[in-house]
């Protein structure tokens, strides 16, 4: 009697199990993070109940019953089976999902984590919308090469969400611990990983080759303590750290988990804090989040770089504010991007970019417009600015900071000096560039969004439609808006302020002007005004849009009174933090140094405090 019980126990418990097992392979398979998050306790309370240790009298009677019933679930053999289930449907959806986020949750492999703490970072992220948002759009960046690469080594993909926690996917940001990057490595951890650190460049901030070193450094630690939980906490606090805290717990003869290690409070949220994001992004609508999709295609694609080039120069040559080409190089230190193999670029810009570097060398442009110099020790960092044509302020603010006291070097230094003479040059050749690749037909540049909101969005149109020629026919739908508008142009996709502005033959400070913009953010449809309302002469559709070869130069002043309906721009903060620069926030903000100088009314003897707001727009 008591064998025939235990035999109707055990099948009841199998059959649970399989059918648990079965419901988070479907969530699984058909994307749906609610089913998963729902049934992933279910599912390990199952197999602990299937696995419950037996007499073995009991256990040998009942095994032909069970075999003949269900398949074994010894967890070894459960797990491997699941893998390959999962593993032979996903290459064939891989490639229809048009959301990155679904082959992230199918890449999940950490079990849930039943703690308070997980729950607690549940509910802060829950509570903060806009930075989920936010670093959502900035990482929608560079997810789609973390992914690539996680899957091609068999890595579990909640590693891609790792940046989230430690940067915000911000590849700038920069700790007090003196870590830097997306992967946030510091100095000597990426040093052993093989990456370079100098006065030119930090490739801790380098988004492929810290994405590879972070990747081959949580190799190594999963395979010293066999956890992606103890990897991901020696991440954070050092393999000794964790090294050290198992062996503690080895000799009073305690577990060694994760959870029951004595780790420092950092760490011990740590992981938490990585699993709490996991979850939300299995089931945002259970959290009450809105997640943005990421569309599942590169964004970015590496292009040859010069030995040596402007960055200001090389974002132009992409058709790119500064800012948005230093999200995708980020590792310059300096005004002048040197040694470097590659640039990224978004991958509709990489035929924009190799067309006008070609354009650029062929009339045997300058490539750079600063030059090194060196100081002596005492010198005055004042005195050898203006020995440069530079403020002090300037100087420190492109080379700095310096090792000084009281305005003077304590030690030898070496700084970049710009030189005015090649950037007229650099001017006057891009303009040249400008207008032989207009009087030869535009390179089709189109921006490719990463991040797509649930509102319905236009039909992309084919790539013919995007080629726009120097004279609008009247059939063209911005033809057909100018010949209705006059002085006005219906902003197309795949336009960007400095085409527009040089097919219209006007600076881009002057259509900003005209026209409310923020930054150089452009949308398909809107309308941009061409000229002031009572001073400039209309453009209509029969209106050449570049008449000559060589485009003249804009004659015309800025309007003394733009357009009275515009609202005025709102000045735009920021926080300094600590290691920041000018030339590092003049970057991130796409603004030059200059305006960043006189907009905060800063003194040749100004140095940055963290903590102090600066305007940056």
């Amino acid at each position: 009697m008591k064998t025939k019980l235990m035999i109707m126990i055990m099948r009841k418990r199998t059959a649970v199990a399989v059918a648990t097992l079965t419901m988070v392979a479907a969530a699984c398979l058909v994307g749906s993070p609610a089913i998963y998050a729902q049934t992933s306790t279910q599912t390990l309370a199952a197999i602990s109940a299937a696995n419950t240790s037996t007499p073995a009298a009991t256990t040998a009677a009942t095994t032909p019953t069970t075999a003949a019933s269900a398949p074994s679930l010894s967890q070894d053999a459960h797990v491997t089976t699941f893998t390959d289930f999962v593993a032979d449907k996903t290459p064939a959806m891989r490639q229809d999902d048009a959301d990155l986020w679904q082959r992230v949750r199918r890449g999940f492999a950490l079990d849930p984590l039943a703690s308070p703490l997980v729950q607690d970072q549940e509910q802060w992220y829950a509570s903060r919308q806009d930075y989920i948002r936010r670093f959502v759009e900035r990482g929608s960046k560079y997810m789609y090469h973390i992914v690539e690469e996680l899957e091609r080594r068999k890595m579990p993909t909640e590693i891609v969400l790792l940046p989230i926690i430690e940067s915000a996917f911000n590849p700038q940001a920069y700790s007090r611990a003196n870590a830097s990057g997306m992967w946030q490595f510091i100095p000597s951890t990426g040093k052993s990983f093989g990456l370079k650190q100098d006065w030119l460049s930090d490739h801790r901030r380098d988004v492929l080759r810290s994405t590879d070193a972070a990747l081959d450094y949580l190799q190594k630690l999963h395979g010293m303590f066999n956890s992606w939980e103890l990897a991901f906490a020696a991440y954070n606090c050092g393999e000794g750290c964790v090294g050290r805290a198992i062996m503690a717990n080895q000799r009073k003869g305690l577990p060694i988990d994760f959870m029951s290690l004595n780790l420092p409070n950092e760490t011990r949220s740590y992981v938490p804090k990585l699993i709490a994001v996991k979850n939300i992004i299995l089931s945002p609508a259970t959290y009450g989040i809105e997640l943005n999709s990421v569309l599942n295609q590169p964004y970015f694609i590496k292009v040859a770089a010069p030995d040596k080039i402007d960055v200001k120069l090389a974002a132009s040559l992409a058709e790119m504010p500064e800012a948005d080409f230093a999200a995708l190089n980020p590792a310059f230190n300096k005004p002048v991007a040197a040694n470097m193999d590659y640039f990224l670029v978004p991958t509709a810009q990489a035929e924009v970019f190799k067309t006008n570097l070609d354009l650029y060398r062929s009339l045997n442009g300058p490539m750079v417009s600063w030059q090194t110099v060196t100081a002596n020790r005492g010198e005055s960092v004042d005195r050898v600015a203006k020995r440069h044509g530079m403020t002090g302020s300037y100087l420190r603010a492109t080379s700095g900071p310096f090792k000084e006291r009281k305005g003077k070097l304590i030690q030898a230094a070496t700084f970049m000096v710009p030189m005015s003479k090649e950037a007229k040059i650099i001017d006057a050749t891009l303009d040249k560039k400008e207008g032989l690749r207009t009087s030869a037909g535009p390179v089709v540049s189109s921006s490719m969004p990463s991040v797509v909101s649930s509102a319905p969005t236009p039909a992309a149109r084919p790539a013919a439609a995007l080629i726009e020629t120097a004279q609008p026919t009247l059939n063209t739908p911005a033809a057909d808006y100018q010949t209705l508008n006059p002085g006005t142009y219906q902003v197309q996709s795949g336009d960007t302020l400095f085409a527009i502005s040089k097919r219209f033959g006007m600076s881009v400070e002057i259509l900003k002007q005209l026209n409310p913009l923020q930054q150089h953010q452009l949308q398909s449809g809107q309308i941009l005004q061409l000229a002031a309302n009572d001073s400039a002469p209309a453009v209509t559709a029969n209106t050449h849009l570049i008449k000559t070869s060589h485009p003249q130069k804009q004659t015309q002043k800025p309007p003394q009174n733009a357009p009275q309906n515009q609202p005025q721009k709102q000045a735009q903060k920021y926080m300094i933090k600590s290691g920041d620069t000018l030339f590092a926030i003049a970057q991130k903000f796409g603004v030059s140094i200059d305006n960043l100088l006189r907009w905060n009314k800063l003194s040749t003897r100004t140095v940055l405090k963290p903590g102090a707001r600066l305007r940056v727009a």
